[in-house]
C-alpha cells in the first residue's frame, strides 16, 4: 500500500502524527510504502532566525495561548513516548529541509531523516535552515553528509516543493499532517493510532475487492 504524508517539519501536530501512524502501521502489519510530501506552512518565513514561541505570541493573542496549546502537545506528545521541548523551537522557513528530506526519499532513508528532524526541531532547538546543521542530522540518519551539502549548493528539489504545494492545494489539503492512501483516499489531521489502522485496513479491503 502506498501512503504519502504531507506534512512540515516545525509543525508539532506532525511529529504526534507521525508516531501514531509508525504505531498503526506496526498494528496493522501489512506491506505500506511511505512517502513524505512538503508542506510549508509559512512558504515566506524569513530567513532570520526567531525563537518560535515569540512568532506563535505575535500570531495567536499572547504568550499564554501559545504556553496553553503546549502544554497541550506535552500531554499528547508523552503519551506516544516523544520528547518535547517547544521552548526551543526556532521559527524558520523550511524548503531546505524538505528538500534534503526529497534527497532522503531517493537514498531509502526517508522515514529516519524525517524522524531525525522532528526530534531535532520539536525536542532538542536545532536550527533546520542551516545547511551544517542540515547535513549532520541527516548523515546520523543514514544520508550522505556531502551529498546533502552538494545539494543545498544548488537549487535543486525547490521545484518540487513548489510543485508539491500546488498539489496539495489542489487536493484540498488546507492542514497538515494529512495522510493520503493510494492517492485516492485522505485523513486529515494527528488522529488517533486507532483511526490511522482502522484507515488502512479499510484502504487494503478496497484495494483488494
Amino acid at each position: 500500500m502506498n501512503v504519502e504524508i504531507y506534512s512540515d517539519v516545525v509543525c508539532p501536530w506532525c511529529y504526534l502524527g507521525q508516531a501514531r501512524f509508525r504505531a498503526a502501521v506496526a498494528r496493522f502489519g501489512g506491506d505500506v510504502r511511505v512517502t513524505w510530501r512538503p508542506f510549508q506552512l509559512d512558504p515566506a518565513a524569513p530567513a532570520t532566525v526567531r525563537p518560535a514561541g515569540e512568532v506563535l505570541a505575535e500570531k495567536f493573542g499572547g504568550p499564554e495561548q501559545v504556553a496553553a496549546a503546549h502544554d497541550r502537545l506535552r500531554a499528547l506528545t508523552a503519551a506516544e513516548g516523544l520528547p518535547f521541548a517547544p521552548e526551543k523551537s526556532l521559527s524558520i522557513n523550511t524548503r531546505d529541509a524538505h528538500r534534503v528530506i526529497g534527497l532522503a526519499g531517493t537514498a531509502g532513508v526517508q522515514d529516519a531523516v524525517v524522524e531525525r528532524f522532528f526530534r531535532a526541531h520539536h525536542a532538542e532547538g536545532r536550527n533546520l535552515a542551516d545547511a551544517g546543521t542540515l547535513a549532520e542530522l541527516a548523515a546520523e540518519a543514514g544520508l550522505d553528509a556531502a551529498a546533502v551539502r552538494d545539494l543545498l549548493e544548488t537549487d535543486q528539489g525547490v521545484a518540487e516543493v513548489e510543485e508539491q504545494g500546488a498539489r496539495a492545494r489542489a487536493l484540498g489539503i488546507g492542514g497538515v499532517p494529512f495522510f493520503l492512501f493510494e492517492g485516492q483516499w485522505g485523513v486529515s489531521g494527528a488522529q488517533s493510532t486507532e483511526i490511522l489502522e482502522s484507515a488502512l485496513r479499510q484502504v487494503a479491503d478496497n484495494i483488494a475487492s
